[in-house]
């Protein structure tokens, strides 16, 4: 029988999957597969597990957060090994499974994590620490790490996060490099990503994003000097709309920033730590995830 590793976070998104848990491991078997499952208990259980035992399985699905779907791909991506990633979204947010348009039925959800055709993506590199969509900095992000928030507010906690976060405006003098370009200035948040979707806001990564094309979004806002200037942010980001010199908008497949100060990262979600230099890499199709039968690149610019 074909051999199955399934990781899951039993405590994801209000611990919903224990009522669907025996409707995912039945459909699992239908498939003719024979399951090995985890439950995770601790941080980084999930990144081990898969690091350690990935080489002996067919196919290995998780199901989390983005933290648990980061875990699984960083595990992968540190065995060594080539094999395909199922994903059952089961968090408060599930960027990545938005962009790739896996449902947040979780009973859909499963049938494509063993069913589904297989989609080759890219995954990055933070200083060498493998991430699936974005490593950020800045408002709207501290919030995003805090599990008892997300748990409790949703979506809505990176916006009151961010509004709570603009009368103290903290702000990173950084020298930011990329293709040919080098950019020195003051910053409130900047993000490099492979998504359509960040903290649960969709399209905010600009337009035509592939996942395979080796290259990241890279946004950077500068910081405001007066009401306007913000208002002006503020706007932009709201109607989604690339017209302001304060905000830095690119498209590479390696970024190098560099602080005087340490400065925290997130990454997919997560604490990434403080640090004064981030060297981020695009690995192009470097991890293979399923995706439900007949998707296209083109599907991602659907809906």
């Amino acid at each position: 029988m074909k051999k199955l590793l399934f990781v899951f976070n039993p405590q994801a998104g209000k611990a919903q999957i224990r009522n669907k848990l025996m409707d995912i491991l039945d459909i699992m078997v239908r498939e003719g597969y024979e399951v090995t499952i985890y439950p995770t208990q601790a941080r980084e259980d999930a990144l081990n597990i898969v690091k350690l035992r990935a080489g002996h399985y067919d196919l290995v699905v998780c199901s989390g957060g983005d933290g648990t779907l980061d875990e699984a791909v960083s595990g992968l991506i540190h065995s060594g090994v080539s094999v395909p990633l199922g994903y059952i979204p089961a968090g408060s947010t599930n960027d990545f499974a938005n962009s790739l348009k896996i449902p947040k039925d979780m009973i859909k959800a499963a049938r494509i994590a063993v069913g589904g055709q297989k989609f080759a993506c890219d995954v990055g590199t933070f200083n060498e620490k493998p991430f699936v969509y974005v490593a950020a900095f800045g408002i709207f992000t501290a919030v995003s790490y805090r599990q008892e928030w997300k748990n409790i507010l949703g979506h809505a906690a990176y916006i009151l996060e961010g509004v709570k976060s603009l009368p103290e405006m903290t702000s990173y003098y950084m020298r930011v490099e990329y293709n040919d370009v080098v950019i020195e200035d003051e910053f409130i948040f900047g993000m490099v990503t492979n998504s359509n979707s960040v903290g649960g806001f969709q399209n905010m990564t600009g337009k035509n994003v592939l996942l395979d094309d080796g290259k990241f979004e890279v946004t950077l806002i500068r910081r405001p000097k007066n009401l306007a200037e913000l208002n002006e942010i503020l706007a932009s980001l709201t109607n989604l709309i690339d017209n302001t010199d304060l905000i830095y908008s690119a498209k590479s497949a390696q970024v190098t920033v560099l602080s005087e100060e340490e400065v925290p990262w997130t990454l997919d979600g997560e604490f990434g730590g403080e640090v004064r230099e981030a060297d981020i890499r695009n690995m192009q199709r470097a991890l293979e995830i399923m995706v439900r039968k007949n998707f296209t690149k083109n599907t991602l610019f659907l809906e």
